[in-house]
């Protein structure tokens, strides 16, 4: 329950109770008022006659009550916030192959797919390799740079996506976290 709202219940509770006093003084008694008479004019309407009134003074109320005091100002509480946790450590990208793919086959393998526009490729970074998985940024003349992700080595060297953004959910589920890192930069 709220702290302003605790007092509103006894508050209630003697206000109801303290309406219930003695009962109001019985209406005076006493001779009939005389009838003044009135003489209708013929065929016209007759005006209302005015309202008689009364004024009855009830006894004052014989119960009294005291309201606590409400404070001016709330308690002011002090959010906690939780330690904020550190973030886990971003793995580090795969090393660049010392062996298979090499450059020139990774230019080889993104030429036969048909995504790939025709021109001049040349490697501007890579190939990096991360268990049998590689990751090749191609460049062109007149184009955005071209990342390449492939898998495999030598004969069994096969493609798995090229574009300016590579991230796919093959390289999300599949790739390891080496390739993931420089394709989906996580």
């Amino acid at each position: 329950m709220f702290p302003r709202t605790r007092w509103l219940v006894p508050a209630l509770v003697l206000l109801l109770t303290g309406a219930c006093g003695t009962p109001p003084e019985p209406l005076p008694t006493g001779p009939p008022r005389p009838h003044a008479s009135i003489s209708l004019p013929s065929g016209g309407l007759v005006p209302p006659a005015a309202p008689t009134t009364a004024t009855y003074t009830l006894p004052p109320p014989t119960q009294t009550f005291t309201v606590p005091p409400v404070p001016t100002t709330l308690p002011t509480t002090t959010p906690t916030t939780a330690p904020t946790p550190s973030p886990s450590p971003t793995p580090s990208h795969a090393a660049r192959c010392t062996g298979q793919p090499t450059g020139a086959q990774i230019i080889e393998l993104a030429r036969k797919e048909a995504g790939v526009p025709d021109g001049s490729l040349t490697v501007t970074d890579g190939p990096y390799c991360s268990g049998t998985w590689s990751f090749t940024t191609l460049g062109m003349t007149g184009a955005e740079p071209l990342s390449v992700v492939a898998t495999g080595a030598g004969a069994t060297l096969q493609f798995v996506t090229a574009g300016t953004d590579v991230c796919n959910p093959q390289v999300k589920a599949q790739a390891p976290a080496g390739i993931r890192v420089l394709a989906c930069a996580y």
